[in-house]
């Protein structure tokens, strides 16, 4: 395996733990909040940003998709990549698709970061996973431009990705409950739909 190869594989086994905490649910997807909201009048727009951020900083990954999209689009405030690209990272790792196929596309085109197919193939592939159906058409028109080598190392990263969380799902399927923790595996079901998180670059 090439270093390249071999340091996207080491970035998204560090994203496992992350997927993991959302084993046990078997969710697919994380549910919207719906309580950011940067709608707010031209003078409520300070108060409404600070209180998306104060949101997004405890973890509320779609204040933090909404966020990314207000410093993306620049069309309320001065466009600041860098900050879209952190609170895309933030949902992202939460499995927000739209977090993830905005993520994934930013990576493909260069915006705020170096252009990376290898990147940008992955996140729209969890996007997919996560119910982008736009991401999937997208995954598959980075491929288009890949190079063969770039694919493979891609669909290593993925596969190393799902076969963690099986293995992983596996044993929390196979394990007694915690009394008390509302979580009791369904019968035979030991290959549930995995909460992937996206690869954030450091």
């Amino acid at each position: 395996m090439s270093r390249t190869g071999r340091n996207l594989l080491l970035g998204c086994l560090l994203l496992v733990p992350p997927l993991l905490a959302h084993a046990g649910d078997n969710s697919l997807l994380v549910p919207a909040t719906g309580r950011c909201s940067l709608d707010s009048a031209a003078e409520d727009l300070p108060q409404a940003v600070a209180a998306c951020q104060e949101q997004a900083r405890q973890g509320d990954a779609q204040a933090q998709y909404e966020l990314g999209e207000f410093f993306y689009d620049g069309q309320r405030a001065p466009r600041d990549l860098p900050q879209a690209l952190h609170w895309f990272e933030q949902a992202s790792l939460q499995g927000n698709a739209q977090a993830q196929l905005r993520l994934g596309t930013m990576f493909f085109r260069g915006e705020g970061v170096p252009a990376n197919n290898v990147q940008a193939y992955i996140v729209l592939k969890m996007a997919a996973v996560n119910g982008s159906d736009e991401a999937m058409d997208s995954a598959d028109q980075v491929a288009e431009r890949m190079q063969r080598e770039e694919l493979q190392a891609a669909s290593q990263v993925l596969g190393q990705i799902f076969r963690s969380y099986l293995l992983e799902l596996q044993n929390i399927d196979s394990a007694p409950a915690a009394p008390g923790s509302g979580f009791t595996p369904a019968p035979g079901n030991t290959l549930g739909s995995p909460q992937v998180p996206a690869f954030a670059p450091n």
